[in-house]
C-alpha cells in the first residue's frame, strides 16, 4: 500500500511538473526527456542483467521493435485511431496508452520467443546470442520499405482510393490525399509517469517471491535448481518484463523525436544501455538510475570540448572501473578466505 501511494505521488508530481514543462529550452527539455528514456532501459536491462545475473545485448534491438511498432500503427492507422478517439488531448492520450501497450506487448511477445530457447545459455554465449538476435532486428528493418527501410521512417501518404505509400505517388493525380506524419505525443508527463511506473514494477517484483528466485538464480544457479526452482521460467520472466519495458522506451523515443532510422538501434546502443547499469551497480535501483542520469548529461557537458568529448568521457569510465569495478552503488563481493 505504502508502495502505491508513493507511485500515486509520483504521478501526481509529474503531472504538475508537466504544466511548467514548456516553458523550459527546447535544449534542456529534450535532454530531460531522454534522461528519463534512458532511466526506463536502465531499470529494465538491470532486472535481466543486475538482478537476474544474465547478460543480454539485444536491449536495442527490443526498443527498435516498440519504436517502429509504435510509429508504424500511429501513422498507418492514424483515420482509425482519429475516429475512434478524437484528436483532442484526452483521444490523443487514449491512443498514445494503446500503442505503447502494444509496443510493449510486442517487444515481450519477441523477447519470449527468443528467450525460451537463448535463455538455456549463460554468460558469453547468451550475450553473443542476443547480439546476434539485435543485429537481425536491424538488418531486417533495413530491408522492409514500408516502414522506410535504411532511409528511415517518418510518415504515410494515405490517399483517398485506400492507397498508403511512403512517398507520393505520381498515378494518382487527382486523387485526393495527406500526409500523416509520425505524431509528437510523448511529452515530459508520458515519460517520466512510465519512468515511475517501471521503477515501481522492478522494485516490487523484487521484493516478491519471484525477485528472490531471481536473486537465487543470480547466486547459484545449480543451487536455485536443486532447490526446487525453475530456473528457465524466472530468467525468462526476468527476459520478458525488461523486454516490455525497452519496448515502451522505444515507442517514447519514437514519438519524441518523431523521424528513426535502424541505425539508432545498433550495437553501441545496446552497449550504452549497459555501461548505465555496470556503471551504477549491477542490482542496485538508485545507482542505476543515477548512471542513466549521468551518462545522459555527461555528452552534453562536454560539448564546450567537442574535439576531445569522447576521449574525456571514455577516460572517466576507464578511471571509475578501475577504482570501482563494482559500480557507483554496487556491492563489493568479499572473497572467502582458504
Amino acid at each position: 500500500m505504502k508502495d502505491k501511494f508513493i507511485l500515486l505521488v509520483a504521478l501526481v508530481v509529474v503531472f504538475v511538473i508537466n504544466l511548467f514543462a514548456d516553458k523550459l529550452d527546447p535544449y534542456f527539455h529534450t535532454i530531460i526527456i531522454f534522461v528519463g528514456i534512458n532511466i526506463i532501459l536502465a531499470t529494465s536491462l538491470n532486472l535481466i542483467n543486475g538482478y537476474t545475473g544474465q547478460f543480454s545485448l539485444g536491449h536495442a534491438g527490443f526498443m527498435a521493435i516498440g519504436a517502429y511498432v509504435s510509429l508504424g500503427l500511429s501513422t498507418y492507422f492514424a483515420p482509425v485511431f482519429n475516429s475512434m478517439f478524437g484528436t483532442g488531448s484526452i483521444g490523443t492520450s487514449v491512443t498514445f496508452l494503446i500503442l505503447m501497450l502494444i509496443a510493449g506487448l510486442s517487444a515481450g511477445i519477441v523477447g519470449l520467443l527468443v528467450g525460451v530457447p537463448s535463455l538455456r545459455l549463460k554468460g558469453d554465449y547468451l550475450a553473443i546470442v542476443t547480439l546476434g538476435f539485435a543485429e537481425i532486428i536491424r538488418v531486417s528493418i533495413q530491408g522492409m520499405d514500408f516502414i522506410g527501410a535504411a532511409q528511415g521512417f517518418r510518415g504515410v501518404y494515405i490517399y483517398d482510393n485506400g492507397i498508403r505509400s511512403l512517398e507520393m505517388l505520381p498515378d494518382v493525380t487527382g486523387i485526393g490525399y495527406k500526409f500523416y506524419s509520425v505524431p509528437s505525443y510523448t511529452d515530459f508527463f508520458w515519460v517520466f509517469a512510465m519512468t515511475a511506473i517501471c521503477i515501481f514494477f522492478v522494485n516490487n517484483l523484487m521484493n516478491s517471491t519471484y525477485g528472490r528466485a531471481f536473486v537465487a538464480v543470480k547466486d547459484d544457479e545449480v543451487a536455485a535448481e536443486a532447490m526446487g526452482i525453475n530456473t528457465t521460467k524466472f530468467k525468462v520472466i526476468a527476459f520478458v518484463s525488461g523486454a516490455f519495458f525497452a519496448g515502451v522506451a522505444g515507442s517514447l523515443y519514437g514519438h519524441f523525436v518523431t523521424f528513426v532510422t535502424p541505425e539508432d538501434f545498433n550495437f553501441l546502443r545496446s552497449v550504452e544501455i549497459l555501461v548505465m547499469v555496470i556503471l551504477g551497480g549491477m542490482g542496485s535501483m538508485i545507482g542505476v538510475v543515477i548512471a542513466a542520469v549521468l551518462l545522459t548529461i555527461l555528452p552534453e557537458v562536454l560539448r564546450g570540448v567537442s574535439e576531445y568529448r569522447m576521449i574525456v568521457y571514455s577516460l572517466l569510465l576507464v578511471i571509475l572501473m578501475l577504482t570501482r569495478p563494482q559500480g557507483l552503488f554496487g556491492v563489493k563481493l568479499l572473497k572467502s578466505k582458504k
